[in-house]
């Protein structure tokens, strides 16, 4: 069997730099032995590959269109491509991921699956696994979220998860993550599908690697369209960072193309009201990995806040840590109200209603200039059906 390729800059312990590792209790250790090794085995072995993309093409729907946003490009005065990664089933990039980690599952021997879900989509792509596989679901969303997401909450229901609302903490993604990880603890014959870029190693690079399906196809996709086969630049939504990951993966050695990571400022990086994890945070633990965390200078979390559930995390995955300490990602905060003008602008020049996290994403268009003949990719990670509710209330 081929040996897996590492892509990403990480060592055999888990560490981007200084950030990362398995920081677990003793109870999860074996856990994490074992699929750490399953990954490696089957991420190189080309029969679990070939079903994998098999997944993807016919019940995902992948790959998804690279598309030049005309009214877009001519309101920015540059050459702007949207990855439609909302035209995915289930409406968002998650399922890239929970495909590939439930096949991982199901290789294993496990038949009961745990979740743990912030604006649900996550969510709801691991429901949507385990309906088709036939596996028990269960999902932890933050109390607050299940009521400012209730149609994924819905969804997640139908497809026979359980749904269970933490109502501990800020009640939203960091709180439903710790409960996941207590459940965990307590039933380690589960399988626990992380939805981003966080957690002990393996799980930040392999999340980075089932969605690096976005970054390869946004090569060849451009190839086609432009006769090169990478951008200017990229930009992407960034919380834990799975979609950022998968739309940086192909690009992280290329030093033509610029990163652009744009995280969720709230009401201000400054405000105490705010989600953005590297400009705001400070090196620490959180979710067994070693990374930048708002926390107070005595180390205990602080609760973040952004206007998007997805994004509202007080840390960020190792290897965006390392990409931003290093220089090789620039970082853009984007505050509530910047985003909504995006989200806004996209959905009445080109129709296309984005998800509150990618419109963090599409706002960097407002504080970046670029040049009249740059290609710029912004990945589009999800779509804005679940944010409704939200929007309406600053609809003008």
């Amino acid at each position: 069997m081929k040996e897996f390729t590492h892509i990403l800059p990480v060592d055999s312990s888990g560490f981007y730099g200084r950030y990362g590792g398995a920081y677990i209790p003793e109870i999860l250790h074996s856990n994490v032995e074992k699929l750490k090794e399953a990954f490696y085995r089957y991420a190189s072995d080309d029969e679990f590959m070939a079903e994998y993309h098999r997944l993807l093409r016919d019940y995902v729907g992948r790959p998804t269109p690279l598309y030049r946003a005309d009214r877009l490009s001519s309101h920015y005065n540059t050459n702007i491509y949207l990855k439609r990664e909302d035209l995915n089933h289930t409406g968002a990039h998650k399922i890239n991921n929970a495909i590939g980690s439930v096949l991982l599952a199901c290789r294993m021997g496990k038949r009961s699956i745990i979740a743990e879900t912030g604006a649900g989509q996550h969510g709801v792509a691991v429901a949507t696994v385990c309906a088709l596989m036939g596996l028990e679901c269960v999902v932890y969303q933050g109390a607050l979220d299940v009521e400012r997401q209730q149609p994924n909450v819905q969804r997640m229901k139908m497809l026979g998860a359980k749904v269970v609302p933490v109502e501990s903490g800020n009640k939203t993604l960091k709180d439903a993550t710790n409960e996941a990880i207590r459940h965990w603890c307590c039933h380690p014959e589960s399988f626990y599908v992380i939805g981003s870029t966080v957690g002990p190693h393996p799980y930040p690079e392999m999340v980075a690697y089932f969605q690096s399906v976005i970054s390869s196809e946004i090569k060849k996709q451009l190839s086609e369209l432009t006769g090169r086969d990478y951008p200017d630049a990229v930009i992407a939504c960034i919380g834990g960072g799975s979609n950022a990951a998968g739309a940086f993966y192909h690009f992280i050695d290329n030093d033509k193309v610029s990163l652009i990571a744009a995280e969720a400022g709230g009401l201000g990086v400054d405000s105490g009201m705010t989600a953005a994890s590297i400009m705001a945070g400070t090196e620490g633990i959180i979710h067994g990995a070693r990374t930048l965390v708002m926390q107070t200078p005595d180390g205990q979390i602080t609760e973040p806040y952004s206007i998007s559930a997805g994004l509202d995390y007080p840390g960020v995955g190792p290897l965006h840590a390392h990409l931003a300490k290093t220089g090789r990602t620039r970082t853009v905060a984007v505050n509530d109200d910047e985003a909504l003008e995006a989200a806004f602008r996209l959905t009445r020049t080109e129709g296309i209603i984005p998800a509150l996290e990618s419109a963090h994403a599409l706002a960097v268009l407002d504080k970046i200039q670029f040049a009249p003949d740059a290609t710029v990719v912004v990945n589009l990670s999800g779509r804005g059906d679940k944010d409704m509710h939200t929007y309406m209330k600053y609809a003008k």
